[in-house]
């Protein structure tokens, strides 16, 4: 990330090397209320970017700006309540592994976030180098930089803890908006994954969503190339598209949005390519790590 400015509270970031590109730090968790006013600042904030891309409030997909437009797809579950998830939304086998963690003694509980908490965080973080088959960036990070990781929009936010005989061994990061609730963070031990605490920790956040009355849950980006995709789907997580509008700063970036040349390099792979190589880079991954003690999981 290069050159971040702040404007409306809202933090602004940088990335990329020949083009870059401008966005909120935080964009699936804070929205811009008024687009032309803020590009307006963002232009004359003196940011060393190229295109500027943003996002509508989740759960609002019409198109209300004359940006240039593209999909952004994200993983979203349509709630009314828990009951009606429960029964009418997911399967047996998903219903089954919700009971599997109760029935193995794990609880769960409401946490405040606090010192105590940021250390169970860790030892979460650290179990291993990988996950999803690729380096996990929180591994052995100092207490410090993990407290500022979580530390983020907690005014808004709400921890929920699985625990197994005192001991911390999942947990999830919820975000309250006013229509939405996010899942900005889900997590368990690997070592514990034989008693489910994740597939239970979706069902605490749908039933914490179900009683605050909020009628969208969001769960990240929906994704390509496989990954968490089917985990999703399992808890009944649907694809959402959302309107992501860009918007030149400058000639490259006019230049660059002209001719489509504005997206990440992996967005114009076809999804068997995308795969192949994510799965190639699932095996490097396991080689690079292979004298070392490495678990695979979520």
């Amino acid at each position: 990330m290069k050159n971040p400015v702040t404007i409306d509270n809202k933090r602004v970031t940088v990335s990329g090397r020949f083009l870059k590109t401008a966005r909120l730090e935080a964009e699936y968790y804070e929205w811009i209320e008024n687009a032309e006013e803020f590009i307006d600042k963002l232009k004359s904030s003196g940011i060393r970017a190229d295109v500027f891309t943003f996002l509508p409030e989740i759960g609002d997909r019409k198109q209300r700006h004359d940006f240039r437009c593209e999909l952004d797809s994200i993983a979203v579950l349509p709630i009314t309540n828990y009951e009606n998830w429960w029964k009418n939304q997911i399967n047996d086998k998903t219903r089954n592994m919700v009971r599997k963690a109760q029935k193995t003694g794990v609880e769960f509980r409401g946490v405040s976030f606090n010192d105590d908490l940021v250390r169970g965080i860790m030892e979460i973080y650290n179990e291993s180098p990988i996950r999803q088959g690729k380096p996990f960036k929180h591994y052995r990070k100092d207490f410090e930089t993990i407290k500022a990781t979580h530390i983020t929009f907690l005014d808004q936010s709400e921890f929920v803890g699985a625990f197994y005989k005192s001991e911390l061994i999942g947990f999830i990061k919820l975000v309250h908006g006013p229509k939405v609730s996010s899942l900005m963070q889900i997590i368990s031990k690997i070592g514990h994954r034989d008693k489910a605490p994740t597939n239970a920790l979706i069902a605490k956040a749908v039933e914490i969503c179900g009683q605050r009355g909020v009628s969208y849950l969001h769960y990240g980006i929906w994704g390509r190339g496989g990954g968490l995709g089917d985990f999703k789907k399992h808890h009944a997580f649907e694809r959402f598209d959302l309107p992501r509008y860009s918007v030149p700063l400058t000639a490259k970036g006019k230049l660059m949005l002209g001719l489509n040349l504005h997206r990440n390099a992996s967005e114009y792979l076809p999804e068997k390519c995308l795969t192949f190589l994510l799965n190639l880079r699932r095996r490097w991954t396991l080689f690079r790590y292979r004298n070392q003690k490495v678990a695979m999981g979520q």
